[in-house]
């Protein structure tokens, strides 16, 4: 029996439990009652050992997940509870190097000095003072402290505390430092970090350094939104991650130089798994691996059997020993469910896989030998990333909304370029500090392998079905059903369960994907209100015509990424018209990233704000993609056949100054279905709008200005009569966006209201 399996597990599971079931206020009743079960099931059980001996470290586990949870959340977390919302003065330890926002300040890390035994961590934003700042510095300011597990918009997240930082605070008025000589030990790691990132820096070319960087570090501040976004679609983004496989990678390579089962390769790849995990941050992907290859390798020295699950578990325990909130860690969850579907169906896999292809014996001339690496590679491959994918699809598919049909593709393309960039990479960033030249010539030809890189992620992006968006029910349902037929494959006997699995999944999934197109492509006109965040961005489908209306706000994605994903998703890889009402960045800031995801026929754009840097932005990029670009002087009319037409009304410009009022107004027109999209227009924009147009009631109105109370005034109700009113708005928000006064109105003209921060993407179809 794996005994420490089962209490690890065990406690794991009750910390999740804690976690997400939150049960802060039972913690400790809960603790002491399965305790006492336990002890219970001692007695009752004292005739069958092996039943006494599973039930009573199941239950001691979880009765010590949930005590442990509790006395970590007493100690650790209720002394940053104290300071929420307080504004006091702070003395603090920096504990990693500053990093520049996107404000003109810097985010530092530091563990702040309170009454009690804890040392809380807490990210700490300051003003241009913060930019020397080293680890292992002292410093003291004022500070108004806000407690981690939300936003300073008061938004709940876990980003935070799932990395054991429990608070966030701005500092105000002169930052006193007190600076350390040297460095102390435990912030080695940190400065030996940046060491490794600026040498790579100096030994590579900008663009090729940023991917070899990631590789190595982790480190993405140098990648392109764009690689990023691809990276996602195409299911590599833990390549650009310090993860579990590269220390993996690392330490099989260690091995293999030092001589496999020697008790000195032992102690010196534990001595590696160690040192390089504080280098990556002790990130959870990695620090799983670092503790799965310091038991695996124990195991010999200590005389013991190797056993991977053993070592999971209690990899597992031990991350969520050191901080239980990190139970919500998103990367903590795909990377233990990663290896737990390669443990469970990946080395089936690989077997059944060589047997099938014949790969499984060893042929006697050396020459087929060496040929046979290639396809076991690939077999080996293409076995870990479906056996991976396993257990990590739904979490995917949940967290970021996307199934990627390309990965096991994209990985068996490019796993072995990353494999000799992160070793050459690391090699080049430690001979950078000892003689520059000869790095950069090593640099050379892992240039081209990042070139490589860069040119597979985005060909392979490109694709319409690359990835799923599971904005569509049935792709979710879709995604369900493969698990059935999975589970299926498992309890059905027969040699022909993979195949019948495969067969059935791919059927379904056309049939999913025909469905799904039929539906988009039902009635006259279409109209999804996308959810970006505070931003608009509204898709018009008009007969076989797709026409986008904005693309901008402040999502966690790229709003030209929701768009062009969502309209991939519909089996589209182009649109026809993309129209901007404004350059606002709420309303165009994702409009370069939309330009280089999907091909766009015709952009139209007010000629106003001449000089704006998004404007500039916008039309250098139409002219390097060739898309031609008109501008909307005055009142346009598009007849689009059969009923249908779109009609831009040229910018408003009344006497208040606001440049709101120098957007486009937008009106789809399908029989006698009919939209209006007013972009930001205020309410001095709208009657002057009403005084030159004539235009009809209509079905739907996307209301101005996110619904702001300067905006949809009660005469523009009163010409269009809506039946439905689409706000387009972000959750929490710092505009107060949508004004009550706002909402009131529209109900009471009888306006069904649909909103993007309640309800997510919004459909309408007439």
């Amino acid at each position: 029996m794996r005994t420490l399996a089962a209490f690890a597990f065990s406690f794991s599971a009750a910390v999740f439990a804690g976690t997400y079931l939150e049960l802060d206020p039972w913690l400790f009743p809960l603790s002491g009652a399965l305790a006492l079960l336990a002890c219970a099931l001692t007695f009752l059980l004292r005739r069958r050992e092996r039943a006494r001996l599973r039930a009573w470290l199941i239950l001691f586990g979880l009765a010590a997940g949930l005590l442990w949870t509790g006395v970590y959340s007493w100690l650790f977390f209720r002394p940053a509870q104290e300071l929420d919302d307080q504004t006091c003065r702070m003395t603090a330890t920096v504990a990693d190097w500053p990093q520049e926002t996107d404000y003109g300040g810097y985010s530092v890390l530091v563990q702040v000095d309170t009454e009690g035994l804890a040392r809380p961590s807490a990210v700490l934003y300051v003003d241009g003072q913060g930019a020397g700042l080293r680890p292992g510095d002292r410093i003291e300011s004022v500070v108004h402290w806000t407690l981690g597990n939300r936003t300073f918009s008061g938004e709940a997240i876990t980003y935070y505390t799932a990395k054991g930082i429990f608070l966030q605070g701005e500092a105000y008025g002169r930052l006193d430092v007190e600076p350390r000589e040297g460095f102390p030990w435990r912030y080695w790691p940190a400065v030996l970090s940046r060491m490794l990132k600026e040498g790579i820096r100096a030994a590579f070319p900008a663009e090729e350094g940023g991917v070899v960087d990631g590789i190595v570090t982790g480190n993405r501040d140098n990648l392109t939104d764009q690689f990023t976004s691809s990276l996602e679609r195409v299911g590599l983004s833990h390549t650009i991650a310090v993860s579990g496989m590269h220390l993996a990678f690392l330490a099989d390579l260690l091995s293999r130089l030092l001589g496999k089962g020697k008790r000195s390769t032992a102690v010196l790849t534990i001595l590696w798994a160690v040192f390089f995990s504080g280098i990556a941050g002790y990130t959870p992907s990695v620090t799983r691996s670092a503790v799965m290859i310091v038991l695996l390798q124990l195991a010999p020295l200590l005389d013991r059997e190797r056993d991977a699950a053993t070592s999971l578990g209690f990899a597992l325990m031990c991350l969520l020993a050191a901080n239980p909130f990190s139970a919500a860690h998103i990367g903590l969850q795909l990377s233990f469910a990663a290896v737990a579907g390669i443990l469970l169906t990946g080395d089936k896999l690989q077997g059944w896989l060589s047997h099938a292809l014949r790969l499984d014996t060893r042929p006697k001339n050396r020459l087929d030998r060496l040929w046979r690496r290639v396809p076991r590679f690939v077999v080996s491959t293409l076995a870990s990333t479906l056996g991976a994918s396993v257990l990590t699809t739904p979490l995917v598919a949940y967290y970021f909304h996307s199934f990627s049909l390309i990965s096991p593709l994209a990985n068996l393309l490019t796993l072995w370029a990353v494999g000799f960039l992160l070793l050459g990479g690391l090699l080049a960033g430690v001979l950078a500090w000892l003689c520059l030249p000869l790095a950069q010539l090593l640099a050379v030809p892992l240039s081209w392998l990042a070139r490589y890189m860069l040119w597979a992620v985005d060909w392979l992006s490109r694709p319409t079905l690359a990835a799923l968006s599971m904005e569509s029910v049935l792709y979710r349902a879709w995604v369900v059903f493969l698990y059935l037929l999975l589970l299926a494959a498992v309890l059905i006997r027969g040699k022909k369960r993979p195949v019948t699995a495969l067969c059935f999944g791919a059927l379904t999934l056309a049939l999913a994907l025909t469905a799904t197109w039929a539906v988009f492509r039902s009635g006259n006109l279409s109209v999804t209100v996308l959810d970006v965040g505070q931003g608009q961005s509204v898709l018009l489908r008009q007969g076989e015509r797709l026409i986008l209306v904005d693309c901008g706000g402040d999502s966690w994605d790229d709003p030209g990424d929701i768009a062009a994903d969502y309209i991939q998703t519909q089996g589209r890889g182009s649109l026809d018209l993309l129209v901007i009402s404004h350059y606002h960045a709420d309303h165009a800031n994702g409009v370069p990233q939309l330009l280089r995801r999907i091909q766009v026929g015709a952009v139209a754009l007010p000629d106003v704000e001449e000089g704006d840097p998004l404007r500039e932005e916008i039309l250098s990029l139409a002219q390097e993609l060739d898309v031609p670009v008109t501008f909307i002087r005055e009142d346009t009319r598009l007849e689009l056949g059969e009923g249908q037409s779109l009609t831009l009304y040229a910018p408003v410009v009344g006497e208040s100054g606001d440049t709101n009022e120098l957007g486009l107004t937008a009106l789809a027109s399908a029989g006698d279905f009919d939209v209006l999209i007013p972009g930001d227009l205020p309410g001095e924009g709208e009657l002057a709008l009403l005084s030159i147009a004539d235009l009809p009631d209509v079905e739907l109105l996307v209301t101005g200005h996110h619904g702001s109370a300067t905006s949809t005034t009660q005469e523009l109700l009163d010409a269009l009569r809506p039946e439905v009113a689409a706000i387009s708005v972000g959750l929490d928000n710092r505009y107060g966006h949508p004004a009550q006064e706002t909402l009131d109105k529209l109900e009471a003209v009888g306006a069904a209201i649909y909103r993007t921060d309640r309800d997510g993407t919004i459909r309408v179809r007439g």
